[in-house]
Parts: C-alpha cells; structure tokens; sequence
C-alpha cells in the first residue's frame, strides 16, 4: 500500500522513502518500545557501544580503522567525544561535587586570590569540556611532533578526539568511582586528580603505539613526549593571556575588582 512520506511527501511504497530515507509510518506500539530498548540494551555491532568497546581494547587500532576507511560501524568520533565529555563533566559537577571540592581545597591553601580559585575550581571541574574545545590545538601538537609519519592534521583532529574518548571512558569508569569514594577528603581528591593526569602520557603511547603498529616504541615515546612539550607551550601562552586579561579587568573595574585579583592576606 502506497503512503505519502512525512518528512519530504514522496510516495513511499516500500519499508523505506527512496527519496530521503524516512521509515514508513508505522503507529508507535509495545512492539515499537520493546524493540527499542532491545536495540539499546543487545544491539552492540555498531556505533556508540560498538565503538566504546573497541576503544577500551585498542584506542590507536579504533582510530586507525576509522581513518583507514572502515567507519559504517563506528560511532562518529568527535561526536562521541562530546557525547562522553558531556557524561563526565555531569558525573564531575553534579554526583562528585568537583568544584565545591576543589575551591574548598584552594581556599584552604590561602595562597590565591578569590579570582585563582574560582578559576582553577572551575578548570579541574570542566576539564574534559575544556580538552574538547582544545582538540584542535592537541592536534596540531601531534601533528607537528609525528609529520613525517604522513598523517595530515585533520586526521590528528579525528585522533585525538578517540584520544579524548577514551581518556573519558578511563576517567568515568576507573577515576570517578575511586573519588566518589574519597570525595569528603579534599586532600586526596586532588592527589587522585594529578595522578590521573600524570597517567596521559602512558594513555598516548598506548594510542599510537596502536595506531603506528609498525613504528618502534622508543620513537613513538619521543614523539609523544614533544607533542607534550608543545602542548604545555599552549597552555603557557594561554595562562598569559588570562594573567593579562584579569590585569586588564583589574584596572578598568576598581578597587573590588583588583581585591577580587589579589592573593589572599594582601
């Protein structure tokens, strides 16, 4: 029986539009509900589980896979990296309570101003958003450090987005339960925190040892290791802009601004 398609009024006369891909209406029922929770709940060869469990097995072959042309099963990977640094920074903020830890823990120090801490609360609360907004510059990093291995940069933008993926899968499934655990002890919350960071390294190597199978592993430590050293060039330049900027804010705000800037006790 012929159906006119909802989405772009083709004539439909299969299970599916030719013209635009629409399913042909079928009234939602219980069948309709069971089978979608069975397609979430089983169905895992292909996209968003598929891809997750390939990465927590090999995250430098996933991502190779991908860039080589297998890609009909894989989840989009700077869609997963969104979709996982949304989850983590949720997890972080709203179960861990992340930013009340952290400022509490700063505060304590008093050694920074009330402007030093409210920063950096909310760096180490929103760092997985953080690292998304960075992917480009990560991959220019590891652009530069591996060139002559003939990747260009926007497949580096494709890697390090898996590599940010799977640094959130490892953070929502290892680091946060530990510190959901510990969160009433603010000192060991930012121990576990910097060892979690401290872990990146291993977790790059890992990747492109993965993915440049064939390459010896001393070469791909030295090239993480440069990527690295870039990388922290970057966030230098960055924290001089914002040192520069709250100057600026200071002295065009007036006196509570500039009390807002300054250590604590001064």
């Amino acid at each position: 029986m012929e159906q006119t398609c909802l989405n772009c009024d083709y004539t439909i006369d299969e299970n599916y539009c030719r013209h635009c891909g629409q399913k042909r209406f079928k009234r939602i029922d219980k069948k309709y509900v069971t089978d979608e929770i069975q397609y979430l709940l089983i169905h895992t060869n292909k996209g968003f589980l598929y891809t997750v469990k390939k990465l927590i097995k090999s995250p430098g072959g996933t991502a190779k896979e991908f860039i080589d042309g297998n890609r009909v099963n894989h989840y989009k990977p700077m869609l997963l990296a969104f979709l996982l640094s949304g989850i983590s920074a949720f997890i972080s903020f709203k179960i861990i309570g992340f930013a009340k830890i952290m400022r509490e823990l700063y505060e304590g120090q008093h050694m920074n101003s009330a402007f030093m801490n409210d920063y950096m609360s909310f760096v180490t609360s929103y760092n997985s958003f953080i690292m998304l907004a960075m992917i480009p510059v990560f991959a220019l990093s590891t652009w530069i450090a591996f060139h002559n291995w003939k990747n260009n940069y926007y497949e580096h933008i494709v890697m390090n987005a898996y590599i940010l993926a799977a640094y959130n899968i490892m953070t929502i499934v290892i680091v946060y339960p530990i510190l959901f655990a510990v969160r009433h002890n603010t000192n060991l919350v930012s121990s576990i925190s910097t060892l979690s960071f401290i872990l990146t390294p291993f977790l790059l190597t890992w990747f492109f040892k993965g993915f440049y199978i064939h390459k010896p592993l001393k070469q791909i430590i030295w090239k993480v290791l440069a990527s690295l050293g870039l990388v922290s060039v970057a966030f230098f330049i960055l924290m001089v802009v914002v040192a520069i900027a709250a100057f600026i804010y200071g002295i065009t705000q007036g006196p509570e601004a500039i009390k807002y800037l300054q250590p604590v006790g001064k």
